[in-house]
């Protein structure tokens, strides 16, 4: 089931990118997989947010948390290098990217359910608190649950492939062997102090060594909305994710 699952998301990217409109490129996607009962599920109450949603909250007899990172090409990442505001190329791929998670997972559903599984259709953003700035579903943490990868000082799950891309989340009740977690710490200001690069990009000093400033991070986040709003929503910005050396692998 594994490898269905798998090439069933594959190839709906790869269809997605052949659209006329759309001009966004992605990498091979990666994938990973949490038992839904995993305990750290209710930890993510403590390091996430309080009202943080478990796996059964959405599908009652939940078994199984399926993750995957859309990669951006190259192109996409370089083009947001330098300057304070986000590029049209990276606003553009983080809009065709939301849809594209919102189509996967709707594709997913229907394709699960045809085998008589429940599974969820979730959004790939957009769904937390605009005061509190906390989701109640956090796709990057359920991927660090399935074991896909490490959060980096940017905040970001940095992946074998890095952090420069987007993350969807699946919960069904379709049993899958969950995907161990691994040791390696992929960031390497965690693991021996000898990066940083992140903190020295951040161009609303929403980012520090010793915490992170949310609320200003989204600042710049709004700033971006009203640049790029002739292309969407594009509430975002990917300063300290392009050109950092964790961008394309971990």
């Amino acid at each position: 089931m594994k490898a269905w699952l798998e090439n069933t998301i594959t190839a709906y990217v790869r269809d997605f990118e052949s659209r006329p409109d759309i001009t966004s490129r992605w990498k091979e996607p990666l994938y990973a997989y949490a038992d839904a009962k995993d305990p750290l599920f209710e930890r993510f109450k403590e390091v996430v947010s309080p009202t943080h949603c478990m796996p059964q909250d959405f599908v009652p007899d939940a078994a199984s948390v399926i993750t995957y990172f859309l990669p951006f090409e190259a192109s996409i990442v370089y083009s947001n290098v330098g300057g304070r505001l986000s590029s049209e190329v990276w606003g553009r791929a983080y809009i065709e990217t939301n849809t594209l998670i919102g189509e996967i997972n709707a594709h997913v559903y229907e394709a699960l359910a045809g085998k008589g599984f429940v599974s969820t259709k979730m959004p790939a953003t957009h769904n937390f608190d605009e005061e509190r700035l906390m989701s109640d579903w956090s796709h990057r943490h359920a991927a660090y649950a399935a074991g896909l990868g490490t959060f980096g000082l940017n905040n970001m799950l940095i992946t074998e492939a890095g952090c420069a891309g987007r993350i969807g989340s699946i919960i069904t009740n379709l049993s899958l062997p969950a995907t161990p977690r691994q040791a390696l710490e992929r960031c390497a200001f965690k693991r021996d102090g000898s990066c940083g690069v992140c903190v020295s990009a951040c161009v609303h000093n929403a980012l520090f060594f010793d915490h992170f400033d949310r609320h200003r991070c989204y600042e710049m986040c709004l700033e971006n909305a009203s640049h790029l709003k002739h292309r969407g929503a594009a509430d975002v910005c990917g300063k300290c994710v392009a050109g950092m050396p964790c961008a394309f692998k971990g």
